[in-house]
């Protein structure tokens, strides 16, 4: 017995292209998710150095008061470290950080930091850069060598 040819129905498959709207909602919620970041600052009464990391340590800029200005007697002073904060905050906004953590550190020894650190806190909060934490890294001097001068000190 013969059997009849079957047709064989063919249906094209249409692909429905996703709307701008939704588009729109996706790249939101990438950019929505804020990154971060780690603003080290080295302040000493010579310079002052601003080294913005993410949070897996990799270098997005470092910016020095020796690169904002060419009298070295000016490098430590805070109107040198603001441009330099200035200059550090836009390539951090580039690398798209927009929360920082900031960690000040001096020389050891010393009682503060140099009198640039404050200025470069301020700046970077004013860049729109959200400051979440502030540590103090200042490393303090315990005991030490001994003095010069002998038991009773140096007499004059």
């Amino acid at each position: 017995m013969k059997t009849a040819p079957t047709e064989e129905k063919v249906v094209e498959a249409t692909v429905v292209a996703p709307t701008e709207e939704v588009e729109a909602k996706k790249t939101e919620k990438k950019d929505a998710r804020p990154l971060s970041g780690i603003v080290y600052i080295h302040s000493t009464y010579n310079n002052t150095i601003i080294h913005i990391t993410d949070l897996a340590n990799n270098t997005v800029a470092q910016v020095s008061g020796g690169n904002v200005t060419k009298q070295s007697r000016l490098k430590s002073t805070p109107t040198v470290a603001m441009f330099a904060a200035k200059r550090a905050a836009e390539k951090a906004k580039e690398a798209g950080i927009t929360d920082i953590y900031v960690r000040i550190s001096s020389d050891s020894g010393a009682e503060t930091p140099g009198p640039g650190s404050h200025s470069v806190v301020k700046s970077l909060a004013k860049e729109g850069l959200r400051v979440i934490n502030i540590l103090d890294n200042i490393p303090m001097p315990r005991g030490g060598p001994k003095k010069k001068g002998g038991k009773r000190g140096r007499r004059v």
